[in-house]
């Protein structure tokens, strides 16, 4: 049934078209035909025919009359189906791949030298070595990247490492099972132990991740955004001579909204000194 209401008429080919218009041809053709012969034979009653009276005009129509017409209602209801199926209808085999283009992710992980304070989280990192913020917040990324990865959508996901400086781990791929691996292996307790950079620059992460979209020439597409994950201690508002302002005045003229996931376990917004630094940088691009 879901076939038959997709299928137009238009959309047929036929493979014996000339066959079934010959043959409705001659179909109406003998029709005429009878109807012509009957008329010209029609004769007025004469000694070789039979008169009956006429039916008495006090007796009631019956609504079961109509019946009789019941073979030749159902036939003409049949016959352009019967048309149809004579000139062997087909479809041509056609092949739709329908995807769901999604965002642009760069999601990005604080690395630095305090996300080893303390963030228990059982059910999110139960497999983490210790409940260092470090590995709460790698899994929190990880479960993002599975929920966006289950959705519909095909998004394109790049990774960054940041402390210091920041680090490209993957480029934007939809290589989800590549970009999981690359989050499972930064998530490894010794190779946390050798990132080289244990400071904390937020605004090195934010300029490699606008580069990063320059890199792949997003810039005009839409539905771009940076994901942060950090415990927000960065008091430095100064990165390779630019002010963090300027930054992120970079990040809102390419319309790269950032969304800061602050992992800082028993503090309410504005127990940190850096809050009232990140804060409003942050909402000045939509995050």
């Amino acid at each position: 049934m879901f076939e038959w209401r997709n299928t137009q008429i238009a959309d047929l080919l036929f493979a014996h078209r000339g066959a079934a218009i010959l043959l409705l041809v001659l179909l109406v053709g003998i029709a005429m035909a009878l109807l012509i012969l009957r008329a010209a034979t029609r004769r007025k009653a004469g000694r070789t025919q039979v008169a009956l009276p006429a039916v008495l005009n006090w007796t009631r129509p019956s609504w079961v009359s109509i019946v009789r017409h019941g073979t030749l209602l159902l036939f003409l209801a049949g016959l352009p189906f019967f048309v149809i199926a004579l000139a062997d209808p087909y479809t041509t085999f056609t092949r739709q791949d329908v995807s769901y283009p999604g965002r642009r992710i760069a999601v990005m992980i604080d690395a630095s030298s305090s996300m080893m304070a303390r963030f228990p989280a059982a059910t999110l990192n139960k497999n983490a070595p210790n409940e260092a913020t470090f590995f709460t917040a790698v899994a929190a990324a990880e479960a993002f990247m599975r929920q966006r990865i289950a959705g519909k959508y095909h998004d394109l996901i790049g990774l960054i490492e940041f402390g210091d400086e920041a680090y490209v781990v993957t480029p934007f791929t939809t290589d989800y099972e590549n970009i999981l691996l690359s989050m499972s292996l930064i998530g490894d307790w010794t190779e946390f132990m050798k990132f080289p950079d244990q400071g904390t620059t937020i605004a090195a992460a934010i300029e490699q991740g606008t580069g990063l979209f320059k890199a792949f020439d997003f810039l005009d597409a839409a539905g771009n955004l940076m994901v942060l994950f950090s415990d927000g201690q960065d008091t430095q508002v100064t990165v390779h001579g630019k002010h963090v302002s300027e930054i992120v005045a970079g990040a809102v003229a390419a319309k790269i909204p950032v969304y800061m996931i602050r992992t800082s376990y028993n503090k309410a917004l504005g127990a940190v000194l850096p809050d009232d630094i990140w804060k409003p940088a942050i909402e000045s691009t939509g995050g």
